[in-house]
């Protein structure tokens, strides 16, 4: 089965129709975060079935909850695993702007949420890296270390100077 099209999001439809598709037997496809940025590969199920993704140039990134393929009886999904992180809650604007001034000169992607978000918190999230542990460490700025399924992939910083 080749897949050409994201069908939906679990996490987005409406109600009736999220408890209809709760009926059908689901099978996962578990990737990785860095699995969701690509619109060409194969996979396979929990359930041990090959599936080809051909996405058309210009889609978006998959993410957790996105419906590949429907029958009566079966419904096909993204999992995504859950991101080594740190979740970074600066407690002032300042150190805020001193955090994301130097993540930005190492050039790693970071996401931000506000206090409404699962976090319940102003946060700056990004993936875990030992050296950026250490340097809010030194700098004395709150963060936990977490597993967290992030709703869009980080994806490597390109850049040029």
């Amino acid at each position: 089965m080749i897949i050409e099209k994201i069908l939906g999001n679990l996490h987005e439809l409406p109600q009736a129709e999220a408890a209809a598709l709760a009926q059908l037997h689901k099978e996962k496809v578990v990737l990785s975060s860095a699995q969701l940025v690509k619109r060409i590969q194969r996979v396979t199920t929990d359930h041990g079935q090959e599936i080809g993704i051909r996405l058309p140039s210009g889609s978006g990134d998959l993410r957790d909850g996105d419906i590949l393929h429907v029958t009566d009886s079966n419904i096909v999904v993204i999992s995504v695993l859950p991101t080594d992180v740190l979740v970074i809650a600066p407690r002032s604007v300042y150190e805020m702007g001193v955090v994301a001034h130097s993540l930005g000169n190492r050039h790693l992607q970071a996401q931000f949420f506000d206090a409404d978000s699962d976090y319940a918190a102003e946060v700056m999230v990004c993936q875990y890296d030992h050296t950026v542990e250490d340097y809010l460490k030194h700098v004395g700025v709150p963060f936990s270390r977490q597993e967290r399924i992030m709703p869009v992939p980080f994806r490597h910083a390109e850049h040029t100077h």
